[in-house]
């Protein structure tokens, strides 16, 4: 992908080049209490999945809700529904005609893995070079951030010019956002906006900024294969009977054809997108062995994130340092299916459990339980606030921003849009390819915070040039 260096001249975002230097100078000074803000939020294992102490997502909340209001804003409460995680709600209300944004974030995280895997403990931040390392220190304790640090940076202008800012930190999103709905329902008047700005996503690199445009959505399962009533000795019964990881092998083994691309029939494949993915950062980023082919066909860009893409995510068997001489009769497989823009997602799922249900062998039984489902995302490519977004984030990095599809899938955003039709929603985020998000050595880019920070700042600022008819 080539972009111009140029930055955006956008006279709604900046008014010129002399005010986005003068807002980077003032920002410098805040970054010190930013990152030391961030570190200390990294340290609250704040893991809302089930299982996990919830003391310290209830700690997590109050931590942001204390940065909220160090930040100016004039009402802030802890809210939660039907024993959801604790969300953050910061309010400054606009001025009788004027806009509000909406800021959202999340303050829960995913949990580690073994800690013995990372480079550093996962909840003690350390910084190595230029990256800050730890659970959350990207997705999305640092959207937090950028939202408080844009307000440190231009709070009081945004006063005074009567925008309205509100800030929504969740507590659950990791955990799939189980009371997303019921909460934003509950909390309709209070969230209510013209703008939303979503800080979970990720940019195109380090040094080139990214709007997403598009996300895919989400379906799975769990795929149940039995064979027997119970284990056997697998030298006087094997034969006859294959055992049922065997049979979930062969079943798993029908949902991706010769070249590897997904082979339900049924599923909706979008256009190609307009940019592609460069296969030697993708290969690197995602970790792929030297000398092994990707799967698929066609441009690198589509099978990311307007096809459908099918993994097997999980499996219930024996482990094999456990195995005794048995066939076992019953063996399970999570799927987790991502579909593009223009599925629909109770479509999707009748044609997995159709596919799944039609490819059983004759000689097991197949049970499909039926798992969570997420729509997919397409924006409004060409919107006032579009337009003030690619303007920010183009005066922020010095080069124009990437409209990027994004493989993952954020399912409330679906939510925000049923329920705030009025409102233009703009995805952008604080990681870069090297993050890691969810993973091992999960990282930030400092310098890419400062950015964001900035960017979000300048969007602020000219929030004021939208209407709530036309933003």
């Amino acid at each position: 992908m080539t972009s111009s260096n140029e930055p955006s001249q956008n006279p709604a975002v900046t008014g010129d080049a002399t005010s986005v230097d003068a807002l980077r100078e003032r920002l410098e000074p805040l970054l010190p209490a930013a990152i030391a803000d961030l570190e200390a939020l990294v340290r609250i294992p704040s893991v809302a999945f089930d299982g996990y102490d919830r003391e310290p997502v209830r700690r997590s909340a109050e931590a942001v809700a204390e940065l909220l209001r160090g930040a100016g804003m004039a009402d802030v409460t802890i809210e939660s529904v039907a024993d959801g995680a604790p969300a953050v709600i910061g309010r400054t209300p606009a001025a009788e005609g004027r806009p509000t944004v909406l800021l959202y974030a999340h303050h829960d995280v995913q949990p580690t893995g073994d800690p013995a895997d990372w480079s550093s403990p996962p909840f003690e931040p350390v910084q190595r070079g230029r990256r800050l390392y730890g659970r959350g220190a990207a997705d999305d304790k640092a959207g937090v951030m950028a939202h408080v640090t844009a307000l440190r940076l231009v709070g009081e202008e945004l006063a005074a010019d009567g925008i309205g800012v509100t800030v929504f930190v969740e507590g659950e999103e990791e955990a799939g956002s189980p009371t997303f709905r019921p909460f934003i329902e509950a909390h309709r008047e209070a969230l209510a906006a013209d703008v939303i700005i979503v800080a979970d996503s990720a940019n195109w690199a380090v040094g080139t900024p990214a709007l997403t445009t598009s996300l895919r959505g989400l379906v799975d399962v769990v795929v149940e294969v039995r064979t027997l009533e119970h284990a056997v000795h697998s030298g006087l019964f094997g034969g006859p009977v294959l055992d049922s990881l065997t049979q979930l092998s062969r079943l798993l083994a029908t949902l991706h054809d010769e070249n590897g691309e997904v082979a339900v029939d049924g599923l909706v494949r979008g256009p190609d997108p307009v940019v592609e993915t460069d296969e030697a950062d993708y290969r690197r980023d995602a970790g792929v062995p030297q000398g092994l082919e990707l799967a698929g066909t066609g441009p690198l860009s589509a099978r990311l994130w307007t096809r459908p893409a099918l993994s097997v995510i999980g499996i219930d068997a024996p482990p094999v340092r456990e195995a005794s001489n048995t066939l076992v009769p019953v063996s399970r497989a999570k799927l987790s299916l991502r579909i593009p823009p223009g599925e629909d997602p109770d479509s999707a799922m009748e044609a997995l459990v159709s596919h799944l249900e039609r490819h059983t062998p004759a000689t097991a039984e197949v049970t499909v339980h039926r798992g969570e489902t997420g729509k997919p995302y397409s924006a409004r490519q060409d919107s006032p606030a579009m337009r003030l977004a690619r303007g920010a984030l183009a005066d922020a990095w010095g080069t124009e921003a990437v409209d990027t599809g994004l493989g993952g899938s954020i399912p409330f955003i679906a939510d925000l849009l049923e329920v705030f039709p009025q409102a233009d929603v703009l995805v952008t985020g604080v990681e870069d390819p090297e993050s890691r998000a969810h993973g091992i050595d999960e990282s930030l880019h400092l310098d890419e915070f400062a950015r964001v920070c900035l960017a979000e700042a300048l969007l602020l600022r000219g929030a004021g040039s939208l209407r709530g008819d036309d933003a």
